[in-house]
Order: structure tokens, then C-alpha cells, then sequence
């Protein structure tokens, strides 16, 4: 072993109850139960997304379901070891989640970067990035997925010595899928110039009978149209989506985004037909960072991404956050939805509305029966004449500290490239104002397309946790960015119509609860 992990690895039982016993008394549970408890009075830490217990966190991968339960792994940094792992929680609900131990460790490899999993009949196969060795296969099957073996042929796609990392000789974070006549593998990196300047996204397909021969197929993506000059495809997701294909990948320039397309099954080859992103700005800085995605079972994908640190005081006891997880599926006019799964709603506390009230032109009106830092809003506004309505949340008395949302209704947003459309409306999070911590980096607001279709009102979900909001827009458009109200009185909800007059149709909020 050329890279021995430092920490014990311990081998479970094979059956449901026999494993729940031991995680009873686990050593490193209890651990990680106390450093959970150690850092859950930071007023940043959020208490209904997912959080890892302990240390950094990085990309989430591995998103499936097994056996009835929801899986997630991620990059995780044991203090004794702080080469990437594969961290695990598991959930019933998309909800709740559980800490489990460890679940994938060092050892041909130096460290165990991204990847997905792919569920079979009787096991569940973890294809992952292994540095200074290569693309790596572990297999699981025991209830809980505790116990891994690693392919004996590891690394199964080797690196090449001297090789450029995000060439076809070094793949990256890869995912599996399989057809008819064996494995299929991305790999995702880039071609034609350097990455950040000038490259061109790429995915490498690999294709095997048994996970172990590889053979290179060539380019996987065929007319991308919609991506900018430096930016790649880590991480790639592909996976059917009602009739058609979806590719999740991540630009290490722009983050998170997505390709809509046509897949020629002969070929092997994918077409983008549609491009959009969950992140619309710099990656970095709060940003929305990199998927993991898994088919839901019912013609949807499931989606988890994990959001990027807006302050440098943060890293050291904790840094990256979980995302809530999204359900990804294909409206009647074939464009993508993108909801908050439903189970979100078992946090519901505490209620509070506000009925019909006009919106008086460039006046706030300050809604003083709602406040908090853990609150979700379901907002439903139509628009009239305004050229702008704006929703401050974690909101100081004067406004000191506000983060904005924004729809804006005139003038012409463009998303991507010229090939793509127009359109007419902007959905914007603007966090800009939403600290006076002078720790906190500077960040452009997020500024997304947003199309509302003639005679619908906007239906905004605002799900504010601590120093993360997500926005979801009428289905068809999500935003999130990291946020840090330092005074005590930021937690205050104002809403504001500019130019013409509005109509707040209603306004239901919840007291969130804590999932731990």
C-alpha cells in the first residue's frame, strides 16, 4: 500500500441490526458527535442543511439510493489525516441525515477525490478520482454501506506520468453508468488552450465490459455552443431525464451548470440542446460549487451541490455547506424545473401570513410580525407596472445589514452566448450588504434569467439558514449564496416595489426547525 491511510479502518457486520449496534458505541462517531456539538453555537453554522461533523468539506459525491435509504458522500478532511476521504451520511427523507463513519480511504491512491456511484441489483460501485494513481473502483452492499472493497486491478484507468491534469491520460472526477453492452465513464477536463484562458470543455467517454479494460471512446460532447473559453467539465452527472438526458458538471471558472440534450445510443455520443447554470457568477467566494446527482426513481434527478465559503475566518474548524437537495425534472415545454424536494416541509414551525397588501411604488414596507435567521418564505407577488420588487431578508432595522432579492421585469437579460435566448425578466440575490463583518469577501450579485410566462404572478421559496439563502423561483430557476449578519437585529424581512406599484398576493413564513 503506497499511500497507507493513518486513521483505523474498522470492518462492520453485514446486517441491519448487527450494524446498528455497532454504531451504537462507534469511536468515531462519538467523535464526531462531540466535534458537531463543539461548533453548533457558531451563529454561521446552519441548522437544517447539511453540514459534515467535523473539519473542511469539498465536493459531495456518490449521491444514491440504496436499499430505501438516500446516501450521500463528500470530501472529507480527518484532523489526523488530512488527505481527502469519503465522508457519509445517510437520510430516510432528503431531510434528516445521519452521520455515518468513513467510508472510503487512501491507500493505492494518495487521496480519494470525486466521483459517483452507480447501484446495481446486489451492490453499489464507487468510481472515483484516486491521486497518483488513477481512476479507482470500490464496491459496497452491506445495508448501510459501511464496508468498501477496492477493484483489485486499482487504478483501473492509470495516470500517465507527466501528464496534465484534465487530459485523457490524467482523467478527473468521473462518473459510471451502464447499457446493454457494458460500463460507460466521463471524465471530465479540457482541451485546445489552458484552463482559466482559453481551453474548451471536455469529456472523456471510457467504455468496459467488466470495470477493469478500458477503452478510450473519444469526445463525448458534441456542438457545445453554450460554454465560455477556459472553463472544463469536472465532476460530470449523466442520466436520463424524462425523454431525454441531463450532463450536471462543474467549471472550476464558473461552477455549477447543466447541459439538456440528445443522446445518440449508437454513437455514444451527447448533444446539448439546452444549457443553464446554478451558479452565475465566480465560483468562488459563497458560490454554488459542484453537483452530485443520483435518478429518483420516478423519471427526475436529485441533486445536491455544495456551497462554497464567503469568509476566510470561517476555514480551519468548518468551511464548505450542503445545498438542499433539488428535484431536477423535464416541464411540458422541455426545459428544466428545478424544486426543492418536497420533504422539506416536515421542518415547518411556526406560521405566520400575510395577506393580499398593494405595494406602493418605491416605499419599503417592513413586515414586523416576521423575522429570523431560520425561516423559509413563500412569497407570491404580481408584479403589475413595477419595474422591480425586492424582498430584504436578515434585514437590520435601518438596513445596515440586508440580503436583497430581486425580480426584475424590464430590459433584457442574456444568459450565456449569443445562440442562446433573450429574456425579458431577472431574478437577482444580491448579498453585497448582507454583513459589516470586515472579514467577509467581496461578491457580485448573483443575476439569473428568469422567463415569466404572461399572466402568472411570481412564486418565490426563500429558505434562509444562518449564513446560506437559497431562492427558488416558480420552479424554473434556483439561487443560492453564502451570507454573514453579524448584528443582532439582522433578522428582519422588508419587501419593496420601484417605480410603478405591485401587489403582494401573500406571503406565508415558517420557523424552520434544526435537523439535528
Amino acid at each position: 500500500m503506497k499511500y497507507p491511510p493513518k486513521l483505523p479502518q474498522r470492518t462492520y457486520a453485514t446486517t441491519l441490526d448487527e450494524q446498528r449496534e455497532q454504531l451504537a458505541s462507534d469511536e468515531m462517531l462519538e467523535r464526531f458527535a462531540a466535534a458537531r456539538k463543539a461548533v453548533s453555537t457558531d451563529p454561521c453554522r446552519p441548522t437544517y442543511h447539511y453540514v459534515n461533523p467535523q473539519g473542511k468539506l469539498n465536493d459531495p459525491n456518490g449521491f444514491c439510493i440504496w436499499q430505501g435509504r438516500y446516501h450521500l458522500f463528500y470530501q472529507a478532511y480527518p484532523p489526523e489525516d488530512f488527505r481527502q476521504h469519503w465522508g457519509h451520511a445517510v437520510s430516510d427523507d432528503l431531510v434528516y441525515w445521519e452521520d455515518l463513519p468513513l467510508a472510503i480511504y487512501p491507500g493505492i491512491e494518495e487521496k480519494c477525490f470525486s466521483g459517483s456511484a452507480l447501484v446495481e441489483e446486489n451492490r453499489v460501485i464507487a468510481f472515483y478520482a484516486g491521486t497518483e494513481a488513477g481512476t479507482m473502483v470500490a464496491y459496497s452492499s452491506d445495508p448501510l454501506l459501511l464496508n468498501w472493497e477496492k477493484h483489485p486491478a486499482c487504478p483501473v484507468l492509470p495516470w500517465q506520468d507527466g501528464a496534465k491534469h484534465g487530459s485523457r491520460e490524467r482523467p478527473g472526477d468521473p462518473c459510471l453508468w451502464k447499457e446493454p453492452d457494458g460500463y460507460y465513464a466521463l471524465t471530465g477536463g479540457y482541451i485546445d488552450g489552458e484552463i482559466f484562458e482559453d481551453s474548451k470543455l471536455a469529456e472523456y467517454l471510457f467504455h468496459s465490459k467488466d470495470l477493469e479494460k478500458w477503452t478510450y471512446e473519444g469526445l463525448f460532447i458534441e456542438d457545445d455552443r453554450f460554454t465560455a473559453p477556459g472553463e472544463d467539465g469536472a465532476v460530470p452527472y449523466f442520466w436520463p431525464i424524462g425523454d431525454t438526458h441531463i450532463l450536471l458538471f462543474s467549471s472550476h471558472q464558473r461552477g455549477s451548470q447543466y447541459f439538456l440534450g440528445d443522446y445518440d445510443r449508437e454513437r455514444h455520443r451527447f448533444k446539448p440542446t439546452t444549457h443553464g447554470k446554478f451558479n452565475f457568477h465566480q465560483l468562488r467566494r459563497g458560490g454554488v460549487h459542484a453537483p452530485t446527482a443520483t435518478p429518483d426513481g420516478d423519471g427526475g434527478v436529485l441533486v445536491i451541490h455544495n456551497i462554497n465559503w464567503g469568509t476566510p475566518a470561517e476555514v480551519g474548524e468548518w468551511d464548505h455547506i450542503m445545498s438542499l437537495p433539488r428535484r431536477l425534472s423535464l416541464a411540458e415545454d422541455r426545459t428544466l424545473r428545478i424544486e426543492p424536494v418536497d420533504t422539506l416541509t416536515k421542518l415547518r414551525g411556526d406560521h405566520q401570513q400575510i395577506s393580499e397588501t398593494p405595494l406602493p411604488a418605491n416605499e419599503p414596507i417592513v413586515l414586523n410580525s416576521i423575522d429570523g435567521r431560520e425561516l423559509e418564505l413563500l412569497v407570491r407577488i404580481d408584479p403589475q407596472d413595477a419595474r422591480e420588487v425586492s424582498i430584504e431578508v436578515c434585514r437590520s432595522l435601518n438596513a445596515e445589514e440586508t440580503t436583497v432579492i430581486r425580480f426584475l421585469q424590464e430590459g433584457h437579460y442574456q444568459h450565456g452566448t449569443f445562440e442562446e435566448p433573450y429574456y425579458d425578466h431577472a431574478l437577482v440575490l444580491d448579498a453585497g450588504r448582507s454583513s459589516t463583518r470586515p472579514d467577509v469577501l467581496a461578491r457580485p450579485p448573483e443575476i439569473a434569467p428568469f422567463r415569466l410566462p404572461e399572466g402568472e404572478d411570481v412564486e418565490l421559496r426563500i429558505f434562509i439558514d444562518r449564513s446560506v439563502v437559497e431562492v427558488f423561483a416558480n420552479g424554473t430557476q434556483a439561487l443560492g449564496l453564502r451570507i454573514y449578519p453579524e448584528r443582532d437585529d439582522s433578522t428582519g424581512v422588508a419587501i419593496r416595489a420601484q417605480g410603478r406599484d405591485a401587489l403582494l398576493k401573500s406571503l406565508d413564513a415558517w420557523q424552520m426547525k434544526s435537523i439535528w
